[in-house]
């Protein structure tokens, strides 16, 4: 009897492309013709995190599975299916119960071993990026670029090094921006509240960071969090870095913000805009 296979793809971020989807899916169908699998079903998952189960993909393929949809599951590698410990065993858990064999083009037919192994090795994965990326942004800091995101009033500026790669972390005043800078700051040192300087900026026809309306929050901000334009520590020339943890809620994916302190890493750089 031919076995019924779906396959799963995913890529997580800004260093892969929606190609890298479409040649996962070619390299599953391939081995799926070489079986003699019928592929009865694709499920994908663009720019998503594999720390998370909280991807539409998925959910579907979970969904599916449960229902007796297909016998067999084709994926590139199991960090496409999660990256994180707990997740992969109970995909594999419920894939199991559920008559669904894992067949990855990397590990092949998928056991225990490779969940237990696997899955401490991508646990450990993404505890060193994350070294490296706080790494990343001290480094850029003490050299006075960028270590986050680009704040209103500036931009990008993209240079490309002596070795031909590509120089992150420059960044430029944008005039015409700038000038709304100065007004918020001058009107509130005058006195007027963060509502009626959104309502004076709505009234011009002046479009918010979003191109949309100002409102209150994104002037005042929030100061413990060091967001919102009053309360950014950019526009007075420091620039503050690692200073919160996102704890991801591993139901639903959503992320908040913890405070950290500075044996955490939190830390200050120059604002110069180099």
């Amino acid at each position: 009897m031919t076995k019924r296979a779906a396959i799963y793809a995913r890529y997580s971020s800004e260093l892969q492309s929606e190609r890298s989807i479409e040649d996962q899916l070619a390299l599953c169908r391939q081995k799926a013709e070489r079986e003699g699998w019928e592929v009865s079903q694709t499920f994908t998952d663009y720019a998503l995190s594999g720390a998370s189960l909280a991807r539409p993909g998925l959910q579907g393929l979970i969904e599916d599975a449960r229902a007796g949809a297909f016998d067999l599951l084709l994926t590139e590698s199991l960090d496409r299916l999660s990256r994180d410990q707990e997740d992969i065993a109970g995909i594999y858990k419920r894939l199991s119960a559920w008559q669904v064999e894992i067949v990855t083009l990397s590990e092949g037919s998928i056991n225990e071993l490779h969940v237990g192994l696997k899955g401490t090795m991508n646990a450990l994965f993404l505890k060193d990026l994350a070294a490296k990326s706080l790494r990343g942004q001290i480094g850029k800091a003490r050299e006075g670029l960028a270590a986050g995101g680009i704040p209103y009033g500036y931009e990008v500026v993209r240079k490309i090094g002596e070795d031909g790669e590509l120089i992150r972390g420059h960044r430029r005043v944008v005039e015409e921006h700038a000038g709304v800078v100065r007004r918020i700051f001058s009107e509130f040192a005058a006195g007027r509240s963060s509502r009626a300087i959104a309502q004076g900026l709505n009234a011009d026809g002046i479009a918010s960071p979003r191109g949309g309306q100002w409102n209150p929050s994104t002037i005042q901000g929030h100061r413990g969090r060091g967001v919102g334009m009053l309360s950014n520590p950019i526009y007075v020339g420091r620039q503050v870095f690692n200073k919160h943890a996102f704890v991801r809620d591993p139901d639903t994916g959503t992320r908040r913000a913890r405070a950290k302190d500075q044996e955490e890493g939190a830390g200050e750089g120059s604002g110069r805009m180099g």
